[in-house]
């Protein structure tokens, strides 16, 4: 993986919005947002903004972050995106330990449960690992270098996750397909024993999860898709096991006027602490759909949908900690054109997610206000640059990162005269020397 990365200097021919991103650290100590190339970490149990440090060849992010995780009970957080570079921070003393640098622009990370790897996969469809194996908080990791460990063949990838044993590598993409890869015991040697395949998705596959409870450690995976849809899996056998349309359950379907196009893709969604509850973000939806998982009968169902009113706040990305039974959600974009400020930042906090609450009617899911938020307005001039967010930003991103996804994943349909044009006038044909 020799490519030099993106250079400060460098511009796309055609500038790509990207959307807001959140991660929140497993019991809570931190959340972390991503927008453009920025990361913007807060300290919640200490009250404070973080400075990152960042002393490796290339330091810091250049180009729009893709992707964002904790990992290692969070020990590590691991940041990737455009710029082709993969930084693994230690969230002790939040120094980057590690830079990798990929041939392709990255769209998804994952850190294995044991934090002895990361994995990280690029727009061409290649799952890359690294050895993370000598970290011990303080000095920087020296002479790893990524392999290639799996690929989708040209589709990208959309999401990375580590089954809960530890046994699985699962990756989705944009052609419909979820593939299970057994994780080796040397994984730079390559993965090479196919578990399964997950298919039945109609459009690209979004996002993945795991659920699991005491009674099923193994878990079981749940996926989101432009198709409107959650499904629930078993790697195992790769079998699909119920289906939920949750824009129809939700009572979220409306008449659009355009032939019956969806406007309802889930675009995000993540498991809630207890294991059996999932949070799902759609594309069309002023707020979050609340999924129940009965793990013993198999089947997911709408338990509530949780509205954010007052503003056009379209969440981009969500994420849950372990221990605090709050949900945080983030609705934000960069390289939006025709305003001052091309990028902003708007976080929320769902609250009422502890295990004894729900499913009592003592105190459902609650959207705090920002005063009521950890942090409070410290933690939002922080993550979003501002307290405030102008109404008008936030319309003008809702659409942008619609557009945006649209033509990043869903796949173009072209005549047979057209895709021969294309063949004929491709420029990344290989010249004979």
């Amino acid at each position: 993986m020799e490519e030099t990365p993106m250079n400060e200097g460098e511009t796309h021919k055609d500038i790509e919005v990207a959307p807001a991103l959140i991660a929140v650290h497993p019991t809570q100590d931190s959340v972390a947002v991503s927008v453009g190339s920025d990361l913007r970490v807060f300290d919640l149990r200490g009250g404070s903004e973080l400075s990152l440090l960042d002393d490796s060849s290339w330091p810091f992010h250049k180009d729009s972050i893709r992707a964002i995780h904790y990992g290692a009970n969070g020990k590590l957080f691991v940041s990737a995106g455009d710029d082709k570079l993969v930084k693994i921070w230690c969230t002790e003393s939040w120094h980057c330990i590690y830079t990798v640098s990929s041939e392709k622009r990255v769209s998804a990370v994952a850190l294995s449960n044991d934090g002895l790897y990361v994995s990280f996969a690029d727009k061409f469809g290649v799952v890359w690992v690294a050895d993370l194996d000598g970290f011990d908080g303080n000095q920087a990791l020296v002479n790893k270098k990524a392999g290639p460990i799996l690929a989708h063949y040209c589709s990208i990838i959309t999401s990375l996750e580590f089954s809960p044993d530890g046994r699985f590598i699962v990756s989705a993409d944009r052609d419909f397909k979820i593939r299970v890869t057994v994780f080796p015991k040397k994984p730079l040697d390559g993965a090479h024993e196919i578990q399964s395949f997950c298919l039945g998705h109609t459009e690209f596959v979004s996002c993945l999860a795991f659920v699991s409870s005491s009674d099923y450690p193994q878990g079981f995976l749940v996926s989101g898709s432009g198709d409107s849809t959650v499904r629930l899996w078993n790697v195992s056998s790769g079998s699909l096991l119920h289906t939920c349309e949750v824009d129809v359950q939700a009572g979220l379907l409306e008449s659009n006027g355009r032939g019956g196009e969806s406007n309802s893709a889930i675009t995000d969604l993540c498991t809630i602490p207890d294991g059996t509850m999932i949070a799902v973000a759609i594309q069309s939806l002023q707020g979050v759909v609340l999924l129940t998982c009965d793990l013993s009968a198999r089947t997911l169902s709408v338990a509530k949908v949780v509205s954010i009113m007052g503003e056009t706040f379209i969440p981009t990305s969500l994420r849950a900690s372990t221990s605090a039974g709050l949900l945080w959600v983030v609705a934000g974009v960069s390289n939006l054109p025709g305003f001052d400020h091309p990028s902003f930042v708007r976080v929320r906090v769902i609250s009422g997610f502890r295990k004894s609450n729900f499913y009592s009617s003592e105190k459902e899911p609650t959207l705090l206000e920002d005063n009521e938020i950890p942090g409070g307005d410290k933690m939002l001039q922080k993550l979003q640059g501002s307290v405030a967010v102008d109404e008008k930003v936030l319309q003008a991103a809702a659409e942008a990162v619609k557009v945006a996804m649209s033509t990043l994943l869903v796949k173009k349909q072209y005549t047979a005269e057209k895709r021969e044009f294309r063949k004929r006038t491709r420029n990344d044909r290989k010249t004979k020397q």
